[in-house]
């Protein structure tokens, strides 16, 4: 469907959500209402206070076919979050390109469950390590919420290494946040009390089927986990032992059912395993660790 098909002109902004809300629900798409007001206010340069305040507002021609062509790409199959270029993450603004993992709301039950194992040491000045850091989402949200914390993030790809920075700087965390390229714990010569991750864990045969915003739009780099989806757990695994702190954590995002292997990939490698998080789906999605098996 093209722009000029989608027909956006002269409608007040209630009237345009309206309709691209039953533009886009038909076709099975995520979330909706939150997509649709996304487009309509990135569209015409508003904020939500607007539309409730003014939904009887008519659209600008100029915004109105800005929209149209936002709509025209998300029926086509590009993320809402692409084609505005962010994403809210846990209480952050992010730029996210093609070079970095959209996070989704889901990865939110990482820091819910760091947070939840540091308890009482969250004022305390930490050191915090993001594996894979993309966007650098796990890691700022990290800091947000731990002011005296310090952290790293590590991620293979210089483009992503980039955008994180960019989001340390546009969400005030830049000074407490060091952003380095490179494989994994490479090069890393100290220890953490905070390790963070979410590491590809796809399996390379699933990647063919998984929906079009995904396997089109996120880079091959953070989806791909190898035959089994465990490639980068082993890896990540076996070097938790020799970076966490004695009283650390780790908390590791899990794709579906991926929680009895990587626990038992963990336990191989001498961690213990304090248990795990469910996202807000009931999906098993954070393994916490710590270092040395519990008695």
């Amino acid at each position: 469907m093209s722009g000029d098909e989608i027909g956006l002109k002269g409608l007040d902004l209630a009237g345009a959500l309206h309709k691209i809300s039953s533009l886009l629900s038909p076709r099975a798409l995520d979330d909706t209402e939150s997509e649709s007001r996304m487009l309509l206010l990135g569209a015409a340069g508003l904020t939500r206070l607007d539309l409730i305040l003014n939904p009887e507002r008519v659209l600008a021609n100029d915004a109105a076919e800005a929209l149209e062509a936002f709509v025209a790409r998300r029926l086509a199959g590009e993320p809402a979050t692409r084609i505005l270029g962010v994403r809210a993450f846990w209480t952050l603004d992010l730029r996210v390109t093609p070079d970095v993992l959209d996070p989704r709301p889901d990865s939110e039950t990482i820091v819910i469950a760091a947070l939840e194992a540091i308890g009482t040491r969250k004022g305390e000045a930490l050191r915090i390590l993001d594996l894979g850091t993309g966007s650098g989402a796990l890691l700022l949200a990290m800091l947000s919420e731990c002011p005296q914390a310090t952290g790293v993030g590590v991620d293979l790809s210089g483009e992503a290494c980039a955008i994180a920075r960019e989001n340390a700087v546009k969400n005030g965390l830049a000074g407490r946040a060091d952003i380095v390229q490179g494989c994994w714990t490479d090069g890393l010569t100290e220890t953490f009390d905070v390790v963070v991750s979410n590491p590809p864990y796809i399996e390379t045969a699933v990647i063919a089927d998984l929906a079009r915003e995904v396997r089109q739009h996120d880079p091959m780099l953070a989806l791909d986990g190898g035959e089994d989806g465990l490639t980068a757990y082993r890896k990540i695994a076996q070097a938790l032992s020799a970076i966490l702190r004695p009283d650390g954590v780790a908390v590791l995002e899990l794709g579906i059912g991926q929680g009895p292997a990587v626990a038992g990939l963990a336990e191989a490698a001498g961690l213990s395993v304090r248990g795990f998080r469910a996202d807000l789906g009931g999906i098993q999605r954070a393994l916490v660790l710590g270092p040395g098996k519990e008695a």
